[in-house]
């Protein structure tokens, strides 16, 4: 049996506005300014090209729903979307999963490896949005439509507090660092080049009437990474976001972030220009949304409990800085090999039994990371199931019983790997009542998504569970159809987030 990839503070704002607002009028500061201010431009020239070139893709709502997906553009961060405990997570991935459920489509991710890359992506219809908190400026109003705004913030200066600071007097420490505007006039600023804080800077450049020695960063670096880069002094300073900056300092706390360097600023969502009825679709949603309070929930889960973000920053389970998925990986991976399983599917089907507590127990009495029945796991020869080794062996034995008894039926690898899952959870007997009804009603019962997990639906119909070709009568049909797209969709995402050198497929 091979197995292929199955899916692929706001005084301080204000005080410091006063001292920095001014009109934006053209610096006269030389060459070096102008090149400055050059290199700013390039997200201009680069984006008219752009449309220019890609004729702007019109794919609005509509296109959405007929293909029944909603493709969300974002990239990993630490706040917006990133693996932890074997469970995707993020801001952004929770409001977009809410966001496509209200729609009432299913929600792909696009991954902006290049955060340089994100309008780019979107413009060209890679996506249908973007889902990542963007600071709205008119630049951008040029060539993307922004929704309403998800929530306000401000920038400002990440910087490295002196190395003995722990020892230092407060006043001591605040003398080492920056914190009157003018101090930035040569100071060496690194931010990625296409960002909103690369335009703060080059309009601060203005205010202050001094050049700013800003140095671009790579575009796949996300913020807190840039952040993790002051603390530990690969570069000296960074413009964030205050959200972004406050929770990251929580972890870094030799960083300061003190000191703003702008007004207050709204951060939104965006959609392409040619994208009205999406646009008005989304805005309805969020009015509705900010009125509730898990929409404030959800913001806070993200960016104010810094003891939970701590704690994920340490962990190797989360995918920002390790590679793993759960703390029995190595197991995992070694009853994998005996069926020849990409060991993250084996543990998107884990997670889905337990969420990798080995002590779980079911109310029908099933146990430890397989949910294995005792009953079930004595046939196999296995006792100690709530040993997790020994219960791995145990529903490892139960998968490939199920693999066998399937191949008889159901001969495509890729299919057969979904009738051994609905089959885990509700047994064989009921999966085939499924395919009978499939072959009454005209469907395809080698074919399990839109075919045979339609008709396992049915099994809690009377009509259909008294239906003469149905054998075991009742099923709860919604559990099982669950749990094999759950799965999938799972797997989905841990094969993105945790790199493997071998992908399998069932055969």
């Amino acid at each position: 049996m091979t197995y292929r990839t199955i899916l692929k503070p706001l005084f301080l704002v204000l005080i410091f506005s006063l001292l920095v607002l001014s009109c934006h009028k053209p610096s006269s500061d030389g060459d070096a300014k102008a090149e400055a201010s050059q290199a700013g431009d390039e997200e201009i020239l680069d984006f008219k090209q752009l449309i220019k070139k890609s004729k702007k893709f019109v794919a609005d709502l509509d296109e959405v729903m007929r293909r029944d997906t909603l493709k969300a553009i974002t990239t990993y961060s630490s706040t917006s979307y990133f693996l932890y405990r074997g469970q995707p997570m993020g801001y952004e991935y929770e409001l977009t999963r809410k966001l496509a459920d209200h729609l009432g489509v299913e929600l792909e991710m696009i991954i902006a490896k290049d955060i340089n890359d994100i309008f780019k992506m979107l413009i060209e219809g890679e996506g249908d949005i973007i889902t990542y908190n963007l600071t709205v400026t008119n630049n951008r109003r040029q060539y993307v439509d922004f929704t309403l705004p998800l929530n306000f913030t401000h920038q400002v200066l990440v910087q490295k507090k002196p190395d003995n600071w722990r020892d230092m007097k407060i006043h001591e420490i605040e003398n080492e660092l920056v914190r009157n505007p003018l101090q930035m006039i040569d100071l060496p600023i690194y931010v990625r080049k296409n960002s909103s804080y690369t335009e703060r800077l080059l309009n601060l450049q203005d205010e202050l009437g001094g050049k700013i020695d800003i140095n671009y960063v790579d575009g796949d670096l996300s913020t807190d990474e840039i952040i993790k880069k002051v603390s530990r002094g690969e570069i000296p300073y960074t413009i964030a976001d205050f959200n972004i900056a406050n929770i990251n300092a929580a972890y870094y706390q030799n960083i300061d972030i003190k000191t703003p360097v702008g007004i207050m600023q709204q951060l939104a969502w965006s959609v392409r220009k040619t994208s009205p009825d999406l646009k008005k679709k989304v805005n309805d949603w969020l009015e509705v949304q900010r009125k509730e309070t898990d929409f404030y929930v959800i913001y806070n889960k993200y960016f104010k409990n810094r003891r939970a973000f701590t704690t994920r920053v340490k962990s190797d389970l989360y995918s920002k800085e390790g590679s793993r998925i759960s703390e029995y990986d190595e197991l995992i991976k070694d009853a994998a090999k005996s069926i020849n399983w990409d060991w993250r599917f084996l543990a998107s089907l884990i997670y889905q039994e337990s969420g990798f507590e080995p002590s779980e127990e079911s109310w029908v009495g099933a146990e430890g990371l397989m949910q294995i029945m005792p009953e079930t796991a004595k046939g196999y020869g296995f006792v100690n199931i709530k040993d997790p080794k020994t219960n791995l062996k145990a529903g490892i034995a139960h998968l490939t019983y199920l693999d066998t008894y399937w191949k008889e039926h159901i001969p495509d690898s890729l299919e057969r790997v979904k009738f051994i899952l609905a089959s885990y959870n509700a047994g064989q007997n009921h999966v085939q009542d499924a395919r009978r009804l499939a072959e009454k009603m005209g469907y395809n019962s080698q074919i399990w998504f839109d075919n045979v997990d339609k008709c396992l639906l049915l099994k809690s119909q009377k009509e259909y569970f008294n239906d003469e070709v149905v054998q075991y009568g009742y099923c709860r049909g919604e559990e099982p159809v669950s749990y094999v797209k759950e799965i999938m969709d799972r797997f989905r995402y841990y094969v993105e987030f945790i790199p493997d050198t071998k992908d399998a497929v069932t055969s």
